[in-house]
């Protein structure tokens, strides 16, 4: 009898453990069905199609008392699910708030670990929990493989380090092919696989003391690989930036039980609804510095893209105060809130912040900006501001400089996402806002820590400087990473070159560089692109001669209230639609090499009287890329208005309450 009872028991606890479970979006459209037969994995299916057919996921632990292989752990009891509705206050980001519902399911497995589903109508997260594990342990890797069902088109940006493939700036253009035809190459997110019904981007959120995600693609699935922890580091000279020179057997070491950061499948049925997804910010943690309001967006006079390269005036322009009080003066008289100092201000081989070059007083400069109601913001490598953050923070501060760029990370192995995060919290308690530049994507942090407000991860216009013809397309990424990347946050794209040039005409230059497609496409970038630190990268001496479109674009607002792409096709054309607090309307549009003509329907505008004021592609801007013109109409919600944006055009309109 008691052979029968212990054998049921057996068979009842192995018909839980392959029995699926199922998840669900609050509206029933989305599924995802776990099992663990053969190993954790899950489906999802979207309506009736299956998008992908089997994500493995689990993680093989060290702990003090042996080896956990989570994927091979059994589902204990029935998991809890409810649905969870947030209301969440968003600072600097796309919208200033909003509300998002999903359903929560949590699974209890046999080794002290959960897995924490959360199901939105836009997409699917999921993220590994440690509850009941004694001491520090380490994560040997983490398995992540998701199999799509069909050998789907896709877009995946690829490492452009293929010696040291995990050390690079995440900036690249997107590899748009199957996936069975993509390269044999680590790739980075996010990326997007168009399942033909619906897209899927692969992101991450609340990347904190742990590795960030790259992908390999090997047939029709796409694999998680994540860099091991450092052993040991060195120094570049040049800045003396630091790289890793060896690893350890595991990817991450952890100290405590925690929570692991969460993979998102970000679900879209059509291209204009890839920017309503807001799964990284909901998902990362909370605001932890209190008090925003000392946070203050604006744009920016740049140095490094135009090489300091003002004329007309009676000093020689370089890395000195007489050109920083130029750039000073430019950014008061158009109302730009930001001036940057970029790389050379200090020796970048010795690494210290505290001591500038001889040329630069730091100190007057600062008083000279303050006069203008204009503040500094100072370019820094990485770990040259973490080796001695509190004396370089303290220092600047109390000087009065607003915050810093920060450069040259270069990669995200534990120790680099700890660093990031440390930067920004001593940063937020001396009120200095902080530019990540040479970073991976945003993964949320900027919820955690609003005081970054801008992130590059793109291959951004400065690329431009050394891009031979014919080698990058410019234009087509510009209306294809909007979709992609913009999805993660802020983008650091650099935009405002007016040294604008066909595809003909188009060359590199360092010092005078130029910019590939028309003067309306570039200004249109102020519109298109989440950004609520953005530069003005091409020198005041060009801004000044071309000032009607200069102050177009510094009268732009910074932040915005809403956002909501509202025509487009990706690698086609975009057009983005955006509101300010004051009852105004922003709308920017581009396109790739092909001219095209749309028809803007302004019906989402309330009653009532607007002054258009419009940005256009002139009549000869299709062989004259600088060619445009500036139309002032008065229009209501009942006028549709025709455009016409010529090869690698655009337009900028300001629609501004009476």
């Amino acid at each position: 009898m008691k052979r029968i009872v212990a054998l049921s028991l057996c068979m009842m606890f192995t018909t839980l453990c392959l029995t699926a479970q199922v998840f669900t979006s609050p509206d029933k459209q989305l599924k995802v069905e776990l099992s663990n037969n053969g190993g954790l994995a899950f489906s999802l299916t979207d309506g009736a199609t299956t998008l992908i057919s089997k994500t493995s996921i689990g993680m093989d632990l060290q702990t003090s008392t042996g080896t956990i292989n989570v994927s091979k752990a059994s589902i204990v009891g029935k998991p809890t699910q409810k649905t969870v509705k947030e209301d969440i206050a968003a600072p600097l980001y796309r919208q200033t708030k909003y509300s998002t519902t999903y359903n929560l399911a949590v699974v209890k497995l046999n080794c002290g670990v959960n897995i924490e589903f959360r199901i939105f109508n836009e997409g699917v997260a999921y993220r590994f929990v440690t509850t009941d594990i004694k001491g520090s342990y380490k994560v040997l890797n983490e398995q992540a493989e998701i199999q799509f069902a069909n050998d789907y088109n896709s877009y995946i940006p690829f490492t452009t380090n293929s010696k040291k493939p995990e050390a690079m700036a995440f900036q690249a253009t997107y590899n748009v092919a199957p996936l069975s035809r993509q390269r044999n190459l680590l790739a980075f997110l996010p990326a997007t696989v168009d399942c033909q019904s619906a897209k899927i981007t692969l992101m991450e959120s609340d990347l904190e003391a742990y590795p960030g995600m790259f992908i390999e693609v090997s047939g029709k699935s796409l694999k998680g690989y994540f860099a091991k922890y450092p052993r040991t580091t060195s120094y570049y000279q040049w800045r003396k930036q630091q790289y890793v020179t060896s690893t350890e057997d595991y990817i991450a070491q952890c100290t405590t039980n925690r929570t692991f950061p969460w993979r998102i499948l970000a679900i879209s049925h059509k291209d204009t609804e890839m920017l309503d997804n807001n799964m990284v910010y909901s998902l990362a943690t909370p605001n932890r510095i209190g008090d925003t309001s000392w946070i203050r967006p604006g744009k920016v006079a740049w140095d490094w893209w135009n090489d300091w390269g003002i004329s007309g005036v009676d000093f020689v322009a370089g890395i000195n105060n007489a050109t920083y009080k130029h750039y000073i003066d430019f950014a008061s008289k158009y109302g730009l809130e930001y001036v940057i100092l970029d790389e050379g201000w200090y020796v970048p081989s010795s690494g210290d912040l505290l001591t500038t070059i001889p040329e630069i007083n730091l100190p007057l400069l600062v008083e000279y900006a303050k006069t203008k109601n204009v503040k500094l913001i100072l370019w820094c490598v990485f770990n040259c501001l973490d080796d001695n953050i509190d004396a370089i923070c303290e220092k600047y501060a109390a000087m009065g400089i607003a915050g810093f760029k920060v450069d040259f990370l270069d990669r995200n192995d534990q120790t680099a996402v700890e660093m990031a995060y440390r930067i920004a919290d001593k940063c937020a308690k001396h009120h200095l806002l902080l530019d990540y530049h040479g970073i991976y994507a945003p993964t949320g942090i900027n919820r955690t820590y609003p005081n970054i407000v801008n992130f590059e991860a793109v291959f951004g216009m400065e690329e431009t400087k050394w891009t031979k013809n014919g080698e990058q397309d410019m234009p087509l990424y510009d209306v294809t990473f909007p979709y992609i990347r913009l999805q993660c946050g802020y983008t650091d794209f650099t935009p405002g070159g007016f040294r604008n040039a066909t595809s003909k005409d188009f060359q590199p230059i360092n010092n005078n560089p130029l910019t590939m497609g028309t003067r309306c496409h570039q200004m249109a970038h102020y519109i298109v692109h989440e950004s609520p630190l953005t530069m003005l990268a091409d020198n005041p001496t060009i801004y000044e001669s071309e000032a009607e479109c200069t102050r177009f674009i510094a009268t732009l607002p910074s932040i915005y209230q809403s956002m909501k792409v509202i025509d487009g096709k990706m690698g086609h054309y975009i057009v983005t639609l955006r509101t300010d607090n004051k009852g105004n309307y922003y709308v920017g549009g581009e396109t790739n090499w092909d001219a095209r003509d749309i028809t803007l329907d302004l019906r989402f505008l309330p009653a009532g009287t607007y002054t258009a004021e419009m940005a256009l592609d002139g009549v000869n801007a299709d062989h004259v890329a600088t060619d445009y013109r500036i139309q002032t109409l008065t229009v209501t919600n009942t006028d549709r208005i025709p455009i016409h944006m010529a090869s690698g055009g655009g337009f900028a309109i300001k629609l501004l309450k009476k």
